[in-house]
């Protein structure tokens, strides 16, 4: 019986041998170690034989089909190599090709336009300050001398959320929260940029739930209307490049500065389009005034030692006008046709600080 094994060891290592790509090498494992292999078959015998026989016979077909399986394995990895050789020999790659081109990405119009604001004001020594969206009301509206029925509080105007806390919890209306927060945490002099998302209950051309306000604040012992109006009409010349550009300010109301101004740009509506410039016509831009003495003194400050400005005015609306986007809602769509047309290469932006 001995002699059968040898006979059947030799034939199956020929076999493995002769293989001469993985697909016969399977084929003679299935041959020998299958369900049904030869191996398999010999094993299956063993119930027919004594003890002692058996025992023999089992040992001896273990160690045979351990030798098979190694041979397999040894022929199998041997045409792994071979088979890898092969493809290196056949393929190559031309290194001194071009990748394949990536698609370019562009920078949002209100991403750069922000970038513009904060660094223009940087060159006048403002540093940028920054806030929850979600705001007590307490910062929102009482602290900024809003009374208790003022038009801003409804619901037409204003998401309210669930209180938890001492006071009602709203998403910001204005960034002017981020104002009270630094007036309560920082001492004077106090000089602050404040860009950031807001939310109303507006939805239209002109006007959508979450758009971008940005916010100035001056706070020192001396600061006075003259310095708000150099102030602004320094920023606005120089982000719209224009240098004869005219700052009308007329007279208004706002609950957290007295006095308070509308501000007003110079423009020409002829032939309906729009065009910025010293033309004869005016264009609301924002709003601005002395901060009140009840929101100094709700933040801690004593209003006959301190005094200062602020402004405020809707980046969404600024980079319209400088870029001639005609509709506000188009910022928030998400199309990438209207971004490749009108936003900007990462490398080519019109950055006021790198100009000549």
């Amino acid at each position: 019986m001995a002699n059968d094994l040898t006979m059947l060891k030799q034939e199956l290592s020929s076999a493995v041998s002769a293989a001469n790509d993985i697909g016969a090498l399977d084929e003679v494992r299935v041959n020998a170690l299958g369900k049904k292999g030869r191996i398999t078959e010999l094993m299956k015998m063993l119930g027919s034989l004594t003890p002692e026989a058996r025992k023999e016979r089992g040992a001896a077909l273990n160690v045979l089909k351990d030798e098979i399986m190694a041979q397999i394995d040894a022929k199998q990895e041997q045409l792994s190599v071979a088979g890898l050789q092969a493809r290196l020999a056949q393929e190559q790659i031309d290194i001194t090709l071009s990748s394949r081109p990536m698609p370019e990405g562009r920078v949002h119009p209100i991403s750069q336009t922000i970038d513009e604001i904060v660094t223009l004001f940087a060159s006048m020594g403002f540093t940028v300050a920054k806030g929850p969206d979600i705001e007590s009301d307490w910062n929102n509206f009482t602290a900024l001398n809003f009374p208790k029925d003022h038009p801003a509080r409804d619901m037409q105007a204003t998401f309210f959320l669930p209180q938890t806390g001492e006071h009602p919890t709203v998403l910001r209306t204005h960034t002017s929260p981020v104002q009270i927060r630094t007036m309560m945490q920082q001492k004077p002099p106090i000089r602050v940029i404040i860009p950031g998302r807001t939310y109303r209950c507006d939805h239209d051309m002109t006007h959508t739930p979450m758009f971008h306000q940005v916010e100035g604040l001056v706070i020192d012992e001396a600061t006075h209307m003259g310095h708000l109006k150099g102030c602004l009409l320094d920023f606005l010349r120089a982000f719209f490049g224009i240098p004869d550009l005219p700052l009308r300010f007329r007279p208004s109301y706002f609950p957290f500065t007295e006095p308070s101004a509308e501000i007003d740009i110079g423009c020409s509506r002829k032939d309906g389009e729009l065009k910025l410039g010293n033309y004869g016509d005016w264009l609301e831009w924002g709003g601005c005034g002395m901060v009140h003495p009840n929101v100094l003194k709700n933040c801690g400050l004593d209003p006959e030692r301190y005094q200062g400005f602020a402004f405020g005015c809707g980046i969404d609306r600024l980079a319209m006008l400088k870029y001639g986007i005609p509709d506000l809602r188009t910022f928030f769509e998400t199309d990438l046709r209207w971004l490749k047309h009108y936003g900007f290469m990462p490398l080519d932006i019109p950055n006021p600080a790198l100009r000549g």
